[in-house]
């Protein structure tokens, strides 16, 4: 009798303490980025940890550069288990297939930084979705990039601006046009605005663009830049450089707050990269994770559409600002 009652209280003990493990491994949440090596996707990932780390879930980080890898991920997480996942895809026209994959394996979906879209490229209204408001970022550029031009004394007439494009990406289409809408709208001829198409979002494809146009206006003494993000920027200076421009007749400004554009403050000698809005990754890592693990956890739905911002930082201020939104 004593033995079965040592067994019953060991059995007790066994299933409470797998009751136990179980609700803390028992949500599985996929985080899938497209470029696991920008420092953007790594603090996202680092930031969402956090959130597993807070609430008990198992956070799975996927990198995922093109479509075939892509739904193969989606793919791997529900033979895993998993009840759902964060995704930035490499083309936000995968909508209706990832929509439908996530179905498939009955995983919840929720996407992050680059909104999904349809095929005829209307944003996937169902999905929730946090991004960055791209319209009003690139308006942050323009307002920074008109008084600074302001400040250096330049007359806009003068001016040749260096619209380095990826216009396959919705979110870079109207970061620019947020952009061009502030130049234009404080005095800078249109015909002023050069268009520099890069084949990839790199710093190096940014160059090659950025390069061509200058050499067939090499007349224009004042230039600025802008782009998608801080390494198309980064590469129309470069281009500057290329062709022997005085940095102090460039002004570029980018998006993101890149490891590579901390990296040009720290330069000791001044380059045309004046500043870079630098967005939080924070709120894209945690907050969607979080929000995420309370939708299978608590059938707590999340806002359909979430919007972020983003500040001005330059080699004065930059230390300063990444504190303020939780980078440092």
């Amino acid at each position: 009798m004593k033995y079965k009652s040592i067994l019953a209280a060991l059995a007790i003990s066994i299933t409470i303490a797998t009751a136990l493990a179980d609700t803390k491994a028992d949500t599985k949440i996929g985080f899938i980025v497209k470029q696991a090596e920008e420092s953007w996707f790594q603090d996202e990932w680092k930031f969402a940890q956090v959130a597993a780390q807070e609430k008990g879930f198992t956070l799975v980080k996927i990198a995922a550069e093109d479509g075939e890898k892509l739904m193969s991920a989606i793919d791997n997480l529900g033979a895993q288990g998993a009840q759902g996942f964060i995704v930035c895809t490499p083309d936000v026209k995968l909508g209706p297939g990832i929509v439908a994959r996530a179905r498939a394996n009955d995983l919840k979906l929720m996407s992050v930084d680059d909104r999904l879209v349809d095929g005829k490229g209307q944003a996937l209204e169902n999905v929730p979705h946090m991004g960055i408001s791209a319209h009003k970022i690139g308006e942050q550029v323009g307002i920074a990039l008109i008084a600074e031009i302001e400040k250096r004394g330049w007359k806009l007439d003068e001016v040749g601006a260096l619209r380095v494009s990826y216009d396959s990406l919705p979110t870079a289409v109207d970061r620019v046009n947020g952009v061009i809408s502030i130049l234009t709208e404080n005095g800078l001829p249109k015909i002023n605005i050069f268009d520099a198409p890069q084949k990839k979002t790199d710093t190096e494809a940014a160059m090659n663009a950025a390069t061509i146009v200058l050499n067939q206006h090499a007349k224009i003494k004042y230039w600025i830049a802008f782009g998608l993000n801080d390494e198309a920027v980064l590469g129309a200076v470069r281009a500057t450089e290329s062709v022997k421009i005085d940095p102090l007749n460039v002004i570029g400004i980018g998006i993101g707050g890149s490891d590579s554009a901390i990296s040009e403050f720290k330069k000791a000698a001044l380059t045309g990269f004046f500043g870079t809005i630098i967005i939080s990754p924070k709120r894209h890592g945690y907050e969607t994770s979080i929000n995420m693990y309370e939708w299978i956890k608590n059938n707590k739905t999340p806002e359909k559409l979430i919007l972020t911002s983003g500040e001005l930082a330059t080699r004065d201020n930059y230390i300063e600002v990444r504190k303020s939104l939780g980078i440092e």
